[in-house]
């Protein structure tokens, strides 16, 4: 009897459904209608009739020409993302190289990684009280103590200076952040095949080389994940800034999420002008996400795709000469 086969394929078909079903109704859904009213005259905390507007644009080209508060949470974004990453990254690679070199063979591993990464699941309402705490002024402690060692002879107002202000919100990001990343480039390098490793020592490689030369390229598609993830979370920065100095002084700390979150529920409800600041912030991560992608590109794997591609189109105009010769 011929036995008859078990096809497993639609059991995955099964499986996934949930995560369709909630990608289409919690994600595509909102992205697809946020865009949709981005060309609207949506507004208002009463919900009226919803025309596209006679110049489908007019909403965003408002918001990039004629709204200063805006572009003003453009240029923060991107400032206290750069701030904050550029440190975030730089201490995270050096951690990783301390934690993973097998000569210095460090002890306790474990309990400092739970040390470094535990500003990460601080929430961040108790953050921005804890830091409004440290800078407070007259009498909070950094003021005491920098008093104290005879830096200033009067208490210095922190929170009130644009410069100190977004010099501590980027802190603060740097500070929450730096452990989850150390600990995704830690499981980077556990996934490098050992013998690298080994063929380097043997070679007399210290660890310097070995670490720019075989954990970093190793390290390329890691790297870039944390350079996506870290660039869209900068780009979606919200809590802290909210929740530590609502966006002062003088929008010194305002965001777009924040800019975002203050069109759409608060004063007018100007849902349409959201929308489209959130479509401009979309477009915005799709390009750079974009641009990261093809500068962090593997090269090498490039070149042999081409030089593959270039041997087939010569071997196929080969034989296609070889047969018009033989005809």
């Amino acid at each position: 009897m011929r036995r008859k086969g078990v096809n497993y394929s639609k059991f995955g078909y099964i499986f996934t459904l949930p995560f369709v079903l909630a990608f289409l109704i919690f994600s595509l859904y909102p992205i697809l209608y946020t865009a949709a009213i981005g060309f609207t005259d949506m507004q208002g905390l009463i919900p009226k009739p919803i025309h596209i507007l006679d110049d489908p644009f007019k909403n965003f080209k408002d918001l990039l020409f004629d709204n200063v508060s805006f572009r003003k949470s453009l240029l923060n974004t991107g400032l206290l993302w750069i701030v904050n990453f550029v440190p975030q990254i730089l201490l995270a690679l050096l951690l990783t190289a301390w934690f993973t070199n097998k000569r210095l063979n460090i002890k306790g591993q474990g309990a400092f990684k739970v040390l470094l990464y535990m500003p990460n699941i601080i929430t961040a309402s108790t953050i921005a009280i804890l830091f409004g705490t440290l800078f407070a002024y007259p009498m909070g402690p950094i003021n005491s103590l920098i008093q104290l060692l005879g830096w200033s002879d009067a208490p210095i107002n922190f929170l009130q200076d644009k410069t100190t202000a977004r010099g501590i919100v980027a802190f603060i990001q740097f500070w929450m952040w730096y452990g989850n990343t150390m600990i995704i480039l830690i499981a980077g390098v556990m996934g490098i095949n050992p013998a690298l490793f080994e063929s380097a020592a043997i070679d007399g490689a210290s660890g310097f080389q070995t670490f720019f030369r075989i954990t970093l390229p190793s390290l390329r598609t890691i790297l870039l994940f944390t350079l996506i993830t870290s660039m869209i979370g900068g780009l979606t920065m919200f809590d802290i800034p909210q929740l530590f100095l609502l966006g002062g002084p003088d929008e010194s700390t305002l965001t777009t999420s924040m800019f975002i979150y203050g069109q759409a529920f608060k004063g007018s409800y100007l849902y349409n002008r959201a929308a489209a600041a959130s479509m401009i912030m979309f477009v915005i991560a799709g390009i750079l996400s974009a641009v990261v992608f093809y500068l962090m590109r593997d090269r090498d794997a490039e070149r042999l795709k081409k030089a593959e591609k270039k041997l087939r189109k010569s071997a196929r105009s080969n034989k296609e000469g070889g047969m018009i010769h033989h005809g």
